[in-house]
């Protein structure tokens, strides 16, 4: 099959601001929904703390024990953690924001890259310029889409060292802080950590919590996560997609995506509640129902590549105020 060698182009901005407005005009009542959770705080320092353990018992196990280990098990609790970490980017643990960049540098502990903070400054970008291929980090480079191609060891790689292809992106966007104050002091706090676990325990426990990190975003059923959310699998023009399976249960309803574009003012406990309370909005989209079938289609489909996702050229108008939260000022304005 032969390649596709650009992405799918739309015209207009990207769907969510318009359905929020319909949301917020059809059923007001979902604005109860928007607030915090500070129960999320007890989640991070739980797998916090779990993982650590994890990595003082393997700081002197065989390999095969800390890789499969950290496949079947540490992955897990690492993209709880990385969940966490995009909670507190949306302010939406404590009602303080400095106490929210606390918690998503903590959470970023046992993930052993400094990345919570510049997560933070570049995914709001991402909810404010969906597609625009020069503001949205989530979006490949067009070289790694080239790269990659659409055959499956290109694609098995590319989700193996995902976490090093997303951070490349970071220098083709712009407007977002590539370093600040809190970014600095993400940076200490990680270096600090990562230091003391190679001292203490050795690079096995290190190892450990690394390959946890790689296979929670990576080549794992748990990795296919970042195609379910924008890539063009079901249907060549809708753009956002949502996960309703079973790992919503551990992954704290990451997969709720179109629910949490829509309404980002909403905490991952409630997203459920939004669909349930709108569902005219939500039941006609096409949704994913299981990882690792995507992770396989997604692997061995030769009509899906890394092109597959739609992207703008046009970014439209959005006050810089409104880039995180655009669910609540839309509410202003209809107040």
């Amino acid at each position: 099959m032969e390649s596709v060698k650009d992405f799918r182009y739309k015209t207009g901005p990207e769907p969510h601001r318009q359905r929020t407005k319909a949301i917020l005009e059809a059923h007001p009542e979902v604005c109860q929904l928007i607030g915090k959770n500070p129960w999320t705080a007890l989640i991070i320092l739980g797998c916090v703390i779990f993982q650590v353990v994890m990595a003082y018992f393997l700081r002197q196990q065989s390999w095969w024990w800390i890789v499969g280990l950290a496949w079947f098990v540490g992955a897990f609790p690492a993209h709880v953690l990385f969940v966490c970490i995009h909670e507190a980017a949306h302010n939406l643990i404590f009602r303080r924001r400095v106490w929210n960049i606390y918690a998503g540098i903590f959470a970023n502990l046992p993930t052993i890259l400094p990345s919570a903070i510049s997560f933070k400054n570049y995914h709001l970008k991402h909810h404010a310029f969906q597609g625009v291929h020069e503001l949205d980090a989530d979006l490949p480079s067009r070289w790694e889409a080239r790269l990659i191609n659409n055959y499956f060891i290109g694609k098995a790689l590319w989700l193996l060292f995902y976490p090093f292809f997303q951070a490349a992106r970071v220098l083709r966007c712009r407007e977002a802080m590539l370093i600040d104050k809190w970014v600095i002091l993400n940076i200490v706090v990680q270096l600090a950590f990562d230091t003391a676990v190679v001292y203490f325990w050795g690079w096995k426990a290190f190892a450990y919590l690394g390959l946890s990190l790689m296979f929670s975003i990576g080549l794992h059923p748990l990795g296919a996560r970042w195609i379910q959310e924008h890539y063009l699998v079901l249907d060549p023009d809708q753009e956002t997609y949502s996960y309703y399976g079973p790992l919503n249960v551990i992954n704290l309803n990451v997969g709720y995506h179109n629910e949490h574009h829509d309404m980002p003012s909403i905490p991952w406990n409630k997203l459920p509640k939004l669909r349930a309370l709108a569902p005219e909005f939500y039941n006609s989209l096409k949704h994913h129902t299981s990882y690792t079938r995507l992770l396989f289609r997604f692997l061995f489909s030769q009509e899906i590549s890394l092109f597959s996702r739609i992207v703008r050229k046009d970014r439209g108008n959005v006050p810089l105020s409104d880039e995180s939260t655009p669910d609540l000022a839309l509410l202003k304005k209809s107040t």
